[in-house]
């Protein structure tokens, strides 16, 4: 039997690497479609016959429209592997990766993971299976973990706010940019980057400034005229991409007073060690909380920090968790300041981002909470004093440091740069060519006295030569980071840093706040629009496999040939399942995919001499993303009418391209559509916005309902951004990783975004330009979407989408009996998703949409999603990843909720006191008890719960009251619940 995750016999994988691309007549049996779709062949039948469909042939072609269905043949796969099959296959290519000691830097750097946090969080579904924490009532645990999160950051970079993570550090600098051009009103169009900033964040920051208009000047900082009415922002680097560290105090002053926005990209683990930029007064600071646990992954994913002054806490970009109180005065946490959120203010919003890195969070913060505040002053000093080891040894070998002033990286002028580099990677060890006189070396917590004796080695030292001993003690009397510039402010004092620093109190600590949430480990998650289907444990496995998260992004394109063979590989998967030509890995988000493929068609545009276009139609019914990010590519929105029925209104379609004319660029559509439908007419409009000139971007919300069924590049998209945290079983870790790659017709693939930075390249020859900081985006989870993909199988997948339709039509049929449903095709058919109107039972019964969803809690559920697209409803989606068991059990809980309505309605409830308004019920209500109902009908709605009850932590939250009494710190520890 082969162990994977041990080193598999290299003769055995070579023999099942035949087998998957030569054929083998018996077929696996641990395959995975068959584990991964959760209703059986018998469950089928009976599931077909009550949504009235003969066959499963027959169903679907009710539900797909005729014009766009099975016009595209996928290839024919003569292997589907199982899972140990699969598992030693995809060794054998990783294990073509060449793994080095990574001192290359730039933002980038090896971690030590505490196995620990290793095995109880990041291998653990209670942790990567739960959605972004709408339903705070039962996510009180990753909240409070996220909050320690925005803690760490504001401690350490001395400013008042902190969000809950974004993509990266350079799209981190790119949402400074957007703040400082929402801040000033669009008035100041002027940005500055430092020279010295990473390359990667001043080309990503570039590429979002274009989208806002704004001139972009790249310099010496201290060069900049900041008495310049046109500036708008000002960002450096602390320390900078070379390593120096440099005093912006003076000049971050001067930009206040002249109304200039500063900003100040830097390092956690260095500001243990160097003055907080919020002390020297920068209004932002943005970063990568990379090095805090958290593996390289050949670029991510990664959870980047951005904080900030309170005066900009309503245009701050991504989530803030907020303090606020439960309904019996419990100190509670949420999600603060929604309504500034892109899903509220769409095209008016700072950002478009939604999925962020919240599980990337979670494990920083949960490695600031494993070493306390003297553990990470610990570690940091440890990397500083290597690097002066280096810097005096570097000197004695006869190489120039090109800065005195340094945390962990030394700028190094050398004769022969591309040798050093070249001998270096001999000896074990990746450093950073910058020219051929100069490389930077960049140090981490995971150095070792053996790459310091083989870096010296490579700049012409010997053995006898090389005392590190003597080295170490001459260090320790240098004086590297200027006296100014010392870190002298306390940080981490809150007692969750300083309480868990054996294995058994943080093994306790966070399985007590996993306890706290449900996720897939607890329940089905109907959330429309969502598609939280399964993360099978044969996906999860090779994340943390050496060999797949041990890789620097710019390592050697020789050193990453498993990593390049994978990509490929998906990349033509990809393209094959939307039947487009062309796909790129780099969006590492839905919103960045939505944004990217925009900026493709602006690029189209304007090489064509199309400048003028720059409209974007968009449906009424569009999730908030779409005029978000429409906006944020400097594109106009015109939105579209929408029918009764759900489908896009072509008559007001041709009127709004009639009074466009000529500057139509885009127009979005989502399909199926938010409403769950599968419009008949898309081939139609397509046609429509093809004839004026326009480009169609298809939203890949939804792509669950049609893999292999039908195909937007056969009915008129032109390029599409897909979820592969939907679609392809990515988790969504409670608010990110994602992944939004897009895919894109011949036209449009010369435009792909690039890298600018070393290594393995990306994107076509005209780019628009960088929008992640890596080439591949998050490339660490990919390997999760291709075990899909590769383990399902083209039938498989199929199978999968054509299940996901099954499943909700099940559910809309059985709850169509007690609830109104809003949107339904031509024969009556939803898609993969259904709405369910709640609108009449506030006029009945005073019940509105929040209390049914509260009251789900009470069920063993999270809610499905709330009042989108239409307010006052809820939008469910089963996946086919759940059992009938599970549907069924929904379902049950559904018509016992309209049940206990219908008390309400005849008035054997109060109005006002009833188990939906009072819904969730906490173990502790039970203590207190004073509702005029039983605590059997409370807490024991149906007789299962009995055996499997998972009780929210705390009661309703006070939304409101946490908004008026903004507070984004750790509470003190005796308010903790």
């Amino acid at each position: 039997m082969l162990r994977t995750g041990r080193r598999a016999d290299a003769k055995v994988r070579r023999l099942l690497a035949r087998y998957l691309t030569q054929g083998n007549v018996f077929p696996a049996l641990d395959d995975l479609t068959s584990r991964h779709i959760g209703i059986s062949e018998v469950d089928k039948q009976v599931m077909l016959r009550d949504v009235k469909a003969a066959s499963f042939e027959e169903f679907i072609d009710t539900v797909l429209p005729s014009s766009i269905a099975k016009k595209v043949q996928l290839p024919q796969e003569e292997n589907v592997p199982g899972e140990q099959e699969w598992l030693a296959y995809l060794k054998s290519v990783m294990d073509k990766n060449i793994i080095k000691k990574q001192c290359i830097g730039m933002g980038f750097y090896e971690t030590k993971l505490p196995n620990v946090i290793l095995r109880n969080l990041i291998e653990s579904p209670g942790w990567y299976t739960p959605y972004t924490p709408y339903q705070a009532e039962i996510a009180q645990g990753r909240l409070e973990s996220l909050m320690n999160y925005q803690q760490v950051v504001i401690d350490l970079t001395g400013l008042p706010l902190a969000n809950a993570s974004l993509l990266d550090e350079a799209t981190a600098v790119g949402e400074a940019v957007g703040l400082a051009n929402t801040y000033h009103k669009g008035k100041r169009t002027k940005v500055f980057f430092d020279k010295n900033m990473h390359p990667a964040s001043i080309q990503v920051a570039t590429t979002r400034a274009e989208g806002f208009n704004m001139e972009v000047v790249v310099g010496d900082i201290f060069q900049v005229d900041l008495t310049d009415p046109n500036l708008a922002l000002v960002c450096c680097q602390y320390p900078d991409t070379y390593g120096t560290v440099t005093q912006f105090k003076e000049l971050f002053a001067t930009a206040r007073d002249n109304k200039v926005l500063s900003c100040c990209a830097s390092d956690l683990l260095a500001l243990t060690q160097l003055t907080p930029p919020g002390e020297l007064g920068a209004d932002i600071c943005c970063g990568s909380a990379q090095r805090f646990g958290v593996p390289l992954g050949f670029g991510g994913p990664h959870a980047a920090f951005f904080a900030t002054q309170q005066v900009h806490a309503r245009i701050t970009p991504g989530r803030i968790i907020g303090v606020s109180r439960d309904r019996e005065g419990n100190t509670v946490f949420r999600m603060a300041l929604q309504t500034r959120e892109q899903h509220i203010k769409r095209e008016k919003a700072t950002s478009n981002i939604c999925t962020a890195q919240a599980l990337l969070a979670n494990v920083a913060a949960m490695y600031a909470v494993w070493h306390g505040p003297e553990g990470l002053k610990r570690i940091s000093s440890d990397v500083h004093l290597k690097t002066k080891v280096l810097a005096l040894g570097l000197q004695q070998a006869g190489c120039k440091l090109n800065s005195e002033h340094f945390f962990d990286t030394l700028f190094v002028n050398t004769a022969d740069a591309k040798g050093f580099v070249q001998r270096c990677e001999e000896n074990g060890v990746n450093i950073r060519f910058v020219d051929d006189s100069n490389v930077t070396i960049s140090f981490d917590e995971a150095t070792e006295q053996a790459h310091i004796v083989a870096i010296l080695k490579a700049a012409g030292l010997n053995d006898a030569d090389i005392d590190v001993a003597a080295l170490k003690a001459k260090a320790m009397e240098m004086v590297a980071i200027p006296e100014g510039l010392q870190r002298s402010t306390k940080y981490l004092q809150h007692a969750t840093f300083n309480s868990y620093h054996s294995e058994t109190e943080l093994m306790r600590y966070i399985y007590k706040l996993e306890r706290k949430d449900l996720g897939l480990n607890t329940a089905m998650i109907p959330l429309g629009s969502c598609t939280m289907k399964l993360n099978a444990a044969v996906e999860m496995l090779p994340i943390t496999w050496a060999s797949v998260n041990s890789l620097h992004p710019y390592a050697p394109v020789h050193q990453v040939q498993g990593h390049l063979e994978m990509v490929k590989d998906l990349e033509e998967r990809l393209a094959i399942l939307t039947g487009m030509d062309a796909t790129s890995l780099q969006p590492n988000s839905g919103s960045q995919g939505e944004y990217a493929g925009l900026r493709v068609i602006k690029a189209y545009h304007d090489s064509r001499g199309d400048t003028h276009r720059d409209v974007c139609v968009i449906p009424s019914s569009a999730h908030g993303t779409n005029p978000a990010s429409a906006a944020m590519a400097g594109l106009k929105i015109v939105v579209v009418k929408c029918t009764p029925q759900g489908a896009v209104d072509v008559e007001d379609l041709k009127s709004v391209i009639a009074k466009v004319g000529d500057n139509l660029a885009a127009f979005m559509v989502t399909y199926p559509s938010t409403f769950g439908v599968f419009d008949e007419n898309i081939k139609e409009i397509t046609s429509i916005i093809h004839a004026a000139g326009g480009q169609v971007y298809v939203d890949g919300a939804n792509m669950n309902a049609q893999v292999g069924l039908s195909f937007p590049g056969e009915y008129g998209g032109d390029v599409l951004h897909l979820n592969l945290h939907k679609t392809f079983a990515i988790p969504h870790g409670g608010g990110g990783p994602g992944m939004g790659p897009i895919c894109m017709k011949a036209h449009l693939a010369p435009f792909a975004p690039k890298s600018v930075s070393p290594g393995a390249q990306c994107g076509g020859e005209q780019s628009f330009g960088q929008i992640s900081q890596a080439p591949f985006g998050s490339a660490g989870v990919l390997p999760i979407s291709w075990t899909y993909i590769r383990c399902l199988g083209y039938e498989g997948l199929k199978e999968a989408s054509r299940s996901a339709l099954l499943n909700a039509n099940y559910m809309m049929t059985k709850l169509s009996t007690q609830y109104q449903i809003l949107y339904t095709g031509e024969h009556g058919r939803c898609g993969h998703e259904f709405i369910m109107d709640l609108r009449p039972f506030k006029k009945t019964a005073g019940i509105e949409v929040e209390d049914v969803a509260k009251r789900l809690i009470d069920y063993n559920f999270h809610a499905p999603t709330m009042s989108f697209p239409v307010a006052g409803t809820l939008m469910i989606e089963p996946t086919e990843s759940e059992s009938k068991k599970e549907l069924d059990r929904f379902i049950e809980a559904m018509l016992m909720i309209r049940e206990e309505i219908r008390k309400i309605e005849t008035e054997v409830y109060s109005r006002t006191d009833n188990p939906l308004k009072n819904a969730p019920h906490t173990l502790n209500k039970l203590l207190t008890w004073d509702y005029p109902y039983s605590i059997e009908e409370a807490v024991y709605p149906v007789p299962g719960l009995k055996s499997t009850k998972a009780w929210p932590t705390c009661s309703r939250i006070d939304s409101a009251f946490g908004d008026r009494n903004f507070v984004c710190t750790c509470p003190p520890i005796e308010d903790y619940i």
